[in-house]
């Protein structure tokens, strides 16, 4: 703050408030007066009574060493640094008062500073605010249109951020299958493409739901719809978590498994799948069971191939396993259809039906009713798939 001793009270409140950043330099080279800004810039040190020349070096002009070359800069342009750290570059013109204006006679200087262009930065590093300079001063202009970039750069990224995660959400839901949460044919097909690229070794099923309509057509969709979901979530339940399931029809999924290439992997993986997918689905109500037949091929047997001839072994696989009887799978290999480990994975309900489960109307999908129960067999061929849950 400025010094009443050293200046009129008056002129020193007058200097607080339009030159907040201003020093006043007595004969001797002395400070004897401060704007309250340039206090705090050079706190935690003094201000009054410490040499001008030791808080700033005089970097332009140069060759400035004693109060008598300061006082022949009067009305210059000065360049001056802070020699405290941070050392930050001030640009400041000098005037000499005239006599009486100043303590200690003749010779009292005045020297007003301000940052330029690293104004940015001292308010940062001196916690400054708007308070801090004189309302003409256009760095306060400055500081307000910094302010507002600031707001609008944390809303930009905000909106992109929001964006971006629109984004993301798109192309995650254009690649899943929204019934199942599975990947769908468009995702399958790039990764199918991108895995015949690299160049590793992999296996690929198609799986279809056996009697899957018969539920739908008897039950209605939302019968339908739950056997999917749950028949997903057993598949996954199965699989790796490197390997991806897709759902590319109403009742077929495509099941890739990479690093897989050998028929024992297929038969184990195809097994418990089989297995997994007999097993009934309730409602609370009512129990549907369906079977699974898989047509599985690998990689290493089609060299050269595109993605859709590779598709199409497996599509061919698929269609041998339900002639072979569902509830099984089939190996396409090379050139020709390969019974994989014995060739068919029997199915429980598909091959070997209890006598009680016996279809009444001789439809295929009657034989899969569950025992036990005479509610079930009230619909001529839709018994096999739905029972009342005991």
């Amino acid at each position: 703050m400025s010094v009443p001793a050293a200046l009129t009270r008056g002129v020193a409140a007058m200097l607080d408030r339009f030159c907040p950043m201003h020093v006043v330099i007595g004969p001797t080279g002395h400070v004897i007066g401060g704007g309250p800004t340039l206090a705090k810039i050079v706190a935690p040190g003094p201000l009054i009574g410490a040499r001008f020349l030791e808080l700033f070096e005089l970097t332009r002009p140069q060759a400035v060493q004693r109060m008598a070359d300061l006082r022949a800069l009067d009305g210059a342009r000065l360049r001056l640094r802070l020699r405290s750290w941070p050392r930050y570059v001030l640009k400041g013109q000098l005037c000499v008062l005239p006599p009486g204006q100043a303590d200690g006679g003749e010779g009292a200087m005045v020297v007003n500073l301000a940052f330029g262009i690293s104004v940015v930065d001292a308010v940062r590093d001196f916690d400054l605010s708007g308070a801090d300079f004189a309302v003409t001063d256009l760095a306060t202009e400055m500081l307000y249109l910094l302010e507002a970039k600031t707001v609008a750069m944390e809303e930009s990224r905000r909106l992109n951020r929001r964006l971006e995660g629109a984004r993301v959400a798109a192309r995650q839901e254009a690649l899943t299958d929204t019934l199942t949460g599975l990947r769908n044919r468009r995702a399958f097909d790039a990764l199918l493409a991108r895995a015949l690229h690299e160049g590793g070794a992999f296996a690929l099923l198609h799986l279809d739901l056996d009697f899957f309509k018969q539920v739908n057509d008897t039950h209605g969709h939302a019968a339908g719809d739950l056997v999917l979901r749950v028949a997903a979530r057993r598949m996954l339940s199965v699989v790796r978590t490197q390997d991806v399931i897709a759902r590319v029809g109403g009742d077929e999924f495509v099941i890739l498994l990479p690093g897989v290439d050998t028929t024992d992997a297929i038969d184990t993986v195809a097994g418990r799948l089989v297995a997994a997918l007999e097993e009934p689905v309730s409602d609370g109500t009512l129990r549907y069971r369906v079977s699974a037949s898989i047509g599985a091929t690998l990689s290493r047997d089609h060299p050269g191939r595109t993605p859709g001839e590779i598709m199409d072994a497996a599509d061919r696989a698929l269609y041998a396993a339900k002639a072979a009887g569902r509830g099984c799978h089939r190996l396409h290999a090379g050139q020709g259809m390969a019974p994989p480990g014995g060739g068919v994975v029997p199915s429980r309900t598909a091959h070997a039906p209890d006598p009680a489960e016996a279809p009444r109307t001789g439809s295929l999908g009657d034989a899969l009713q569950d025992r036990g129960t005479d509610s079930a067999r009230s619909a001529p061929g839709a018994q096999g798939v739905a029972m009342r849950s005991r």
